[in-house]
């Protein structure tokens, strides 16, 4: 809240759902998937902060996290952590009638066979053809990579006052050398380029669903925006060159 940023932003930057960065917000631990997840959402969203994500984590883990089982099971007394062995079982009687139970069946069943054998064989009836099943077709799918953008989707949002020039790809300034106050943000932008002069840092870019931020170099800056990549810083003479 007080840098000003919209939760959508974070949201699109960190790529956590905004549902998660409120619970994390609020300790409503309850919401979130679970204690790994917990800690990974403090680690990006502290990052995307600047702040230090090891005493995020490191708080969680004293205020909220519980000690696991094997921590809390006490050895009992006397035993001195050693296991009671259990009795040996003698298998040695059982083992003998098993197997002359087997040899039992295996004979009998041996007699049956050949009881089988001596009986004439009854006729075979003919079996009715079978119909041969169609063979599905399998049609390969061919997975379509999305077409790169070519045009360009720009807003501006200013985190201090800063002046701001910013001409389309035909030269044209829609924003002609105004000044924007702290929170305020511009229109939506379409075009195949965007070239920026802008008098100080304080200012983020929305290009195509990506935040960035203005380097704060404490001077007058200059950026190009176009519809693949990350802002590039123009050099100073192409930046004064704009709303001239």
């Amino acid at each position: 809240m007080r840098r000003r940023i919209d939760m959508t932003e974070v949201e699109a930057a960190t790529k956590i759902r905004a549902k998660y960065l409120r619970a994390l917000e609020n300790e409503e631990w309850d919401l979130l998937p679970g204690p790994t997840f917990v800690k990974t959402f403090l680690r990006t969203y502290a990052e995307y902060l600047d702040l230090d994500p090891r005493l995020l984590v490191e708080e969680y883990r004293q205020r909220y996290e519980r000690p696991s089982t094997q921590e809390l099971t006490p050895f009992g007394p006397g035993r001195g952590g050693r296991r009671r062995q259990r009795p040996r079982r003698h298998w040695g009687p059982g083992l003998v009638i098993g197997i002359g139970v087997v040899a039992l069946l295996a004979a009998l069943y041996g007699l049956s066979l050949l009881g089988q054998d001596n009986q004439p064989e009854a006729p075979v009836a003919a079996s009715p053809t079978a119909t041969a099943k169609p063979k599905k077709t399998v049609t390969a799918t061919h997975h379509h990579k999305p077409a790169r953008p070519t045009r360009v989707t720009l807003r501006l949002s200013a985190t201090a006052p800063v002046y701001v020039c910013l001409e389309n790809a035909s030269g044209h300034p829609v924003l002609n050398g105004v000044t924007m106050s702290a929170g305020q943000r511009s229109a939506t932008f379409r075009s195949k380029r965007f070239r920026a002069n802008l008098g100080n840092g304080n200012v983020r870019f929305r290009v195509n669903g990506h935040s960035y931020r203005a380097a704060d170099t404490g001077n007058p800056v200059g950026y190009e925006f176009r519809p693949t990549g990350r802002p590039r810083r123009l050099s100073e003479a192409a930046r004064v060159q704009l709303c001239r």
